[in-house]
C-alpha cells in the first residue's frame, strides 16, 4: 500500500503543478504580463494544495482505521476469550496480524486463527480505502485550485504562506515530540517516586531494583542510583578526553593548515568512524583494547579488570571524534576570512591568529559540537554493555567494571520481569538523565551567548 500511495500521491502533484500552469497561461490570453503571479507560482500553488490535501487525507484515514481495527479485533478477543488480560489480547492481535501477513507468530491456534481471519478482512479493506480516500481528495482539492486560477489570483502570495505554513508545522511536530517524551517520562516517573522517595533513588549507593519484583514491589534500599550517575560520568569523562583534544585539533590542521588536497582526502577518511556501528566498536573494546589495558596494568603491579570503564571510555572516545571534528571543521571554516586577514595584517602569527582570534569567533559552534559528542556519549549503550560491564559499582576508579544509566534501561525494559514493575526505575532513570543533559545544554547555551556578544 506504500507503494500505491506514493504513486498516488507523486502522480497527483505533478499533474496539479502542469494543469495549474497551463491553467494560467490560458487565462493570460497569451500576455503573461497581465497575470499577478506567473504561471509557475499557479502550479505550484495548485500542486502543494494537492499534495497536502491527499498526505492529510491518507493520514486521517490511516488513524481512523487503525483505530476502528483494533477496536472490531479487540472486541472479537474479548467475546471469544474474555478471561484474557490486556497483555495477552495485545498478543493475541499481533500474532493474527502475523497469521494474515504471512509472518512468523509466537504461536497458532483456533483463536488466533479466526482473529486472524477478521484483520485479513479489515486490513484489505484499508488497502482500497486509504488510497481511494487520498485520491478523492487529491482530486477535489485540484478541481477547487484551478476554479481558482485568473490573472488577478495571488498565486505567489498563497503558495508563500503554504510553505511557510508546512516549515511551521515541521517547527511544532519537533517541539510536540520533545514535549511528549517528557509527559511520557514524566507520567512514569511520578508513579515511581510515590513508592520510592526521592532522596533514596538520588543518593542511594545500592542498586538492585528487580531483587523484589517477583514479589511485585520495590525495594527503597536497592534503588539507589549513585553507582549509575558515578559510572555514566566518568566514562564520559574519559570519552571526552579522548575526543574533545583530538577532534579538535584535528579540525583546526583540516581548517587552516590542510592544502585542499589533504583537506578532500584525511576529512572523509575520518568521517568513516562515524558510520562504524557501535556493535563494532564494542567488540573490537572487549577483544582488543581491554585485554591490552589489563595487561598493561599487570605489567604496572595495578588490579584491573577484565571489562573497565577506562576501555569502555576511550573507545567510545574515537568514536565521538568524526562528531567532534567535522563540526568544528565547519565552524573555523566559517569564521569570516576578513577577521584573519585583520589579524595577521596587524602583524600576528598564524598561530596567534588562530588563538585569539578564529577560535574566540567560532566559540559558539565549539561548544555545540562538545555539546553533541557530550550527548552522544552519555546516550551510547553497547559499547559500555560489551567492555564496561553491568555491575553498579560505586567508584570512580577507571580499572574496575562500572555500568551507566543507559545500560541498565535497556536490562529493565528487555528483560522477563513484570513491565509495570520494572518500568518504574527505567522512567525515573530516563527522566533524571533528561534533566542532566537539559541542565548542561542551559549551561552551554549561556555560556555560548555571553562570549557571542563579545565577539559579534
Amino acid at each position: 500500500m506504500f507503494g500505491l500511495m506514493a504513486l498516488i500521491l507523486a502522480v497527483l502533484t505533478i499533474a496539479a503543478y502542469v494543469l495549474g500552469r497551463r491553467r494560467a497561461t490560458a487565462a493570460a490570453g497569451g500576455d503573461l504580463s497581465v497575470l499577478h503571479s506567473r504561471p509557475v507560482y499557479h502550479g505550484a500553488y495548485a500542486a502543494l494544495l494537492t499534495f497536502l490535501a491527499a498526505f492529510a487525507a491518507a493520514a486521517v484515514a490511516a488513524l481512523v482505521l487503525r483505530w476502528f481495527v483494533d477496536g472490531s479485533l479487540n472486541s472479537l478477543i474479548s467475546e471469544l476469550a474474555p478471561s484474557l488480560s490486556s497483555i495477552e489480547r495485545d498478543l493475541v492481535r499481533s500474532d493474527a496480524a502475523a497469521i494474515s501477513g504471512g509472518g512468523f507468530p509466537s504461536r497458532v491456534d483456533e483463536l488466533r486463527q479466526t482473529v486472524a481471519a477478521r484483520h485479513g478482512t479489515l486490513a484489505g479493506l484499508s488497502a482500497v480505502l486509504i488510497p481511494g480516500l487520498a485520491l478523492a481528495a487529491g482530486l477535489a482539492t485540484l478541481w477547487t485550485a484551478l476554479k481558482r486560477v485568473n490573472v488577478d489570483f495571488r498565486a505567489r502570495n498563497l503558495s508563500e504562506r503554504i510553505v511557510m505554513g508546512v516549515l511551521i508545522a515541521a517547527a511544532v511536530v519537533a517541539i510536540l515530540t520533545t514535549v511528549g517524551i517528557l509527559t511520557s517520562l514524566i507520567g512514569e516517573t511520578a508513579r515511581f517516586f510515590s513508592q520510592i522517595p526521592v532522596h533514596k533513588f538520588l543518593f542511594g549507593s545500592t542498586w538492585s531494583p528487580l531483587s523484589g519484583v517477583f514479589e511485585g514491589r520495590l525495594d527503597q534500599e536497592r534503588v539507589g542510583a549513585l553507582p549509575l550517575f558515578a559510572g555514566t560520568l566518568l566514562i564520559t569523562f574519559i570519552a571526552m578526553l579522548v575526543a574533545l583534544p583530538i577532534g579538535l585539533f584535528a579540525a583546526i590542521y583540516l581548517a587552516e593548515y590542510a592544502s585542499p588536497r589533504m583537506r578532500s582526502t584525511v576529512k572523509p577518511i575520518l568521517e568513516i568512524l562515524a558510520g562504524v556501528p557501535t556493535v563494532v566498536y564494542g567488540f573490537f573494546a572487549a577483544i582488543t583494547v581491554a585485554p591490552v589495558i589489563r595487561g598493561i596494568g599487570e605489567a604496572l603491579g595495578l588490579s584491573v579488570a577484565s571489562e573497565s570503564a577506562l576501555g569502555a571510555g576511550l573507545v567510545m572516545g574515537v568514536m565521538i571524534i568524526p562528531f567532534i571534528s567535522s563540526l568544528s571543521d565547519d565552524v573555523i571554516t566559517a569564521v569570516p576570512q576578513a577577521l584573519r586577514d585583520g589579524s595577521l595584517g596587524l602583524g600576528s602569527t598564524h598561530a596567534e591568529t588562530i588563538k585569539k582570534v578564529v577560535l574566540p569567533a567560532a566559540l559558539p559552534g565549539l561548544v555545540s559540537a562538545a555539546l553533541l559528542g557530550f550527548a552522544r556519549a552519555i546516550g551510547e549503550t553497547m559499547i559500555v554493555v560489551m567492555a564496561a560491564g553491568q555491575g553498579a559499582n560505586f567508584t570512580f576508579n577507571p580499572l574496575e567494571a562500572v555500568t551507566t544509566v543507559t545500560v541498565q534501561i535497556v536490562m529493565l525494559i528487555t528483560g522477563d520481569t513484570e513491565a509495570s514493575t520494572a518500568a518504574g526505575p527505567a522512567f525515573a532513570l530516563g527522566f533524571t538523565l533528561f534533566v542532566v543533559t537539559l541542565g548542561f545544554n542551559i549551561v552551554a547555551q549561556r555560556l555560548v551567548r555571553k562570549y557571542r556578544e563579545a565577539y559579534d
